[in-house]
């Protein structure tokens, strides 16, 4: 590397110029969503912080401090700790079966020093951090031949299959598409993705006899709603009952009939975005939405105007992964995909969902902090 490059790469600003970069917009946007994920389990408790909204707050203020910590280190020792980050993440996944905790039927929890964590969730951030590295190396002519296509879908592919043992389809879904959406944003052309939809629709008949009995029960369910409605379906069932009951004004703040009454399952999780409607209505779901998407938004503007492939890679990762979490969640909840265990970003009850991706906007602060502070390729050479 040369001398001159990497003094102008290690150059940082003072203190109060990385304060007045933070994107203090997106945390509004962030901390709005917070702050309705609050007062639905406040909602959910029946009036109490406890046992959910007290937490949901809490874990948020300290992702905002993670938040504003990642974005004060130089972008450079991001890229630089993206592959062993990418390398621990996929050792904890692969520990989880022999060391993780059982629940509803899965492993998908790890407890260390009493503090459980889903390696899951924290692979995907890991996901986008090494491939926006993979891409930042990779000269633009050789993006789209296969040879350079190979090393990233082994990339994909470890933590889907991984993941998909648990099992938890839904998360081996997030890492399939956040990985398959980098791709294509680091420029992959677009008959390969053609090529392979149509590969992938060969090989659902294989996949689905390896799916677990209640995966397949829940896609049955989720063709044929009336199959079983006390059983399987009951989920959907009861999420599309208190969504239409909830009109368009909302029946009021804890004022919800099918969450008052324990209808509604897993309200505080899965289902928080029906609690939500069902008490808001429609204009309400509107205005959540509205967040979201002006999160979104902002990131991907953000994003086109990154000055380097690493950080533009990894802020379109942030935009990425949480618009897939929320059309799933959301689609989830409406009846429009089968019920997969996908939480709605920064409203539903999950520590680790939301840190990993408060981590990952904190990955996207640091480019918006520190600039074209990072090495070009010809200055670091291979990477792989």
């Amino acid at each position: 590397m040369r001398r001159g490059a990497e003094a102008s790469w290690r150059r940082s600003p003072s203190f109060g110029a990385k304060l007045m970069r933070i994107d203090w917009l997106m945390l509004s946007f962030a901390a709005a969503l917070a702050v309705i994920g609050t007062a639905t389990l406040y909602s959910v408790a029946d009036g109490s912080f406890q046992p959910w909204a007290e937490r949901h707050a809490l874990r948020f203020l300290l992702g905002v401090a993670l938040v504003i910590a990642m974005a004060f280190v130089p972008p450079a020792v991001w890229l630089r700790l993206s592959y062993p980050f990418y390398g621990l993440a996929l050792a904890a996944l692969a520990l989880v079966p022999i060391l993780g905790n059982e629940a509803l039927g899965a492993r998908r929890w790890i407890t260390l020093a009493g503090i459980s964590f889903q390696p899951s969730e924290i692979m995907k951030l890991a996901l986008i951090a090494a491939l926006a590295r993979y891409y930042h190396w990779l000269a633009p002519e050789r993006v789209s031949r296969l040879r350079w296509m190979l090393p990233p879908l082994v990339m994909i592919a470890l933590p889907v299959m991984l993941n998909f043992r648990q099992p938890d389809l839904g998360s081996a879904v997030l890492c399939a598409v956040i990985g398959v959406a980098t791709m294509f944003l680091a420029g992959v052309a677009w008959h390969h993705f053609a090529l392979g939809g149509l590969a992938l629709l060969a090989l659902l008949p294989f996949g689905w006899h390896h799916l677990h009995d209640y995966q397949r029960r829940r896609i049955e369910v989720f063709l044929d709603p009336e199959l079983d409605p006390l059983g399987a379906g009951y989920h959907i069932a009861q999420s599309k009952i208190a969504l239409g009951s909830g009109g368009v004004e909302g029946k009021g703040f804890m004022m919800g009939t099918q969450s008052r009454l324990d209808f509604l399952p897993e309200k505080h999780t899965d289902f928080a975005f029906t609690m939500f409607a069902e008490e808001w209505g429609f204009i309400g779901a509107l205005v959540l939405m509205g967040f979201v998407v002006a999160l979104i938004a902002l990131t991907l503007l953000r994003s086109a105007r990154a000055p380097a492939t690493f950080t533009r890679l990894v802020t379109a990762g942030f935009s990425v992964s949480f618009a897939t979490y929320t059309l799933v969640n959301i689609a989830m909840a409406t009846g429009l995909v089968p019920v997969v265990g996908v939480p709605l970003p920064l409203v539903s009850y999950g520590g680790t969902a939301m840190l990993s991706l408060m981590a990952t906007m904190g990955l996207a602060m640091s480019g918006l902090v520190h600039g074209s502070d990072i090495p070009e390729r010809d200055e670091i050479g291979p990477l792989i």
